[in-house]
């Protein structure tokens, strides 16, 4: 079936035989792009999420990690961090940017990246955590093992992005808060528990993962 059939990005692709070192990510936006696309859980196929009315600008490749959830395991990690008891995950797949100084032109593609850090992000208190990755191989990026050794300017365009991006011009305060900036074996823990978090729900119930 999986060799006839197109695999769902969520459920059909592994995460890779290097997980969670290297991994397998969907990338949906672009920096070039003024639509926020993003997969549509049931059918696999990215849809249109809503136009960018503003001007927020994806600073990276940006989607996710398949056949990975944020649920309890995840947010077990920001309720511990910020001694709270009552933070939820966000219940989607775990979200990625992926750093490369190539200029790739679309989304709807498959790379294979390394993840350097992360952001604890809270989008009405659920946890949205954002991977940070190096594209595998880049010419520049692929240099960088933590996010600490990142060009201070480019986190603080990335850290601008995810805390302004949902906001409107009517909103009394942000909607998404950005509680702390972690590292790789941080990142890779994340990463680890969202793989939990959807064994958990979706165990026995994924697509064998593409070739």
């Amino acid at each position: 079936m999986v060799h006839r059939y197109k695999a769902h990005p969520w459920h059909g692709i592994s995460p890779g035989e290097q997980f969670p070192d290297i991994i397998t990510c969907f990338i949906e936006i672009v920096q070039t792009d003024t639509v926020k696309y993003e997969v549509d859980k049931e059918t696999g196929y990215l849809s249109i999420d809503r136009p960018q009315k503003f001007s927020n600008i994806i600073p990276a490749l940006y989607g996710f990690i398949p056949q990975t959830y944020c649920d309890t395991c995840v947010a077990e990690l920001t309720n511990k961090a910020l001694g709270r008891d009552d933070i939820e995950g966000d219940h989607d797949p775990l979200d990625i940017c992926v750093l490369t100084e190539k200029d790739i032109t679309h989304g709807d593609i498959i790379v294979k990246a390394r993840p350097i850090g992360g952001f604890r992000l809270l989008d009405k208190d659920k946890a949205d955590d954002k991977i940070i990755a190096v594209l595998k191989d880049d010419a520049i990026y692929s240099d960088y093992c933590d996010i600490s050794q990142i060009p201070r300017r480019v986190v603080q365009r990335l850290m601008h992005y995810f805390t302004t991006y949902k906001n409107l011009p009517t909103d009394s305060k942000p909607r998404t808060k950005l509680t702390d900036v972690y590292s790789a074996d941080l990142a890779r823990d994340v990463i680890l528990r969202s793989r939990r978090d959807y064994d958990r729900v979706f165990g026995g119930k994924a697509e064998p993962s593409a070739k």
